[in-house]
């Protein structure tokens, strides 16, 4: 079990991140959660295999179409046993 937390700067607020960041998740497998924060970034956790994480987060550093992802910093995090994917607001 992987776990890791990134943010991801760039436009990505308004363009529906949070939703491509849901489906991409539950298409591979991979619990979390996704939310905006104030600052207009995006904030993520995921949880699963290691190659579902992985492929994850690189779907998230190429975002939907009407983004754009400057950057995505991720790190790891504690497992918190997650069975599920959600949008936070």
């Amino acid at each position: 079990m992987t776990a890791r937390r990134a943010v991801v700067h760039g436009r990505v607020q308004g363009v529906g991140f949070r939703w491509f960041a849901e489906r991409n998740a539950r298409s591979l497998g991979v619990a979390g959660w996704v939310r905006n924060r104030p600052d207009g970034t995006v904030e993520t956790v995921a949880e699963g295999d290691e190659r579902a994480v992985g492929e994850y987060l690189a779907r998230l550093s190429r975002g939907p179409s009407g983004s754009r992802v400057d950057q995505v910093v991720v790190e790891e995090a504690a497992s918190e046993g997650l069975s599920a994917f959600e949008v936070r607001r």
